[in-house]
């Protein structure tokens, strides 16, 4: 037991020093909403931008068998959603419960990101050139 005490006192000190070492900068790991990269939209199973993730740079007709298919968009609600789009062709994201477009539950800005107020699966969206209002 003494041996395993001091084995991790080591690790402990050894992990101490790496970090304070002088002209190194530590990077804290991303957090939940930076897992979405620049120029997609990623909507999320939990609120602010927690759970599984599924990400798109175009728009998707239909999520369960596009080119890019979201396995858990069949089972689970989209708790949050971030519009990470660069083009300046598109001002918003719209999302829809069912394929191909088809009853539009919201629209979220170029930019912007937050939690859905809804109880719903989604299953495509689209880039839209006006606003979300």
């Amino acid at each position: 037991m003494r041996k395993i005490r001091t084995t991790l006192a080591v690790a402990a000190a050894t992990a101490a020093a790496v970090v304070a070492l002088p002209g190194t900068t530590a990077t804290a790991a991303p957090t939940p909403w930076e897992s979405c990269v620049s120029g997609n939209v990623c909507f999320f199973t939990g609120r602010d931008g927690t759970g599984l993730m599924c990400a798109w740079s175009v728009a998707d007709p239909d999520w369960t068998q596009g080119t890019s298919k979201c396995s858990w968009s069949q089972t689970d609600e989209v708790k949050s959603v971030w519009n990470r789009g660069t083009s300046s062709s598109f001002t918003g994201v719209a999302y829809y419960q069912w394929k191909d477009y088809n009853t539009r539950k919201g629209c979220t800005p170029q930019g912007k990101r937050g939690n859905l107020a809804g109880t719903y699966k989604l299953k495509s969206h689209q880039w839209i050139k006006s606003s979300c209002g």
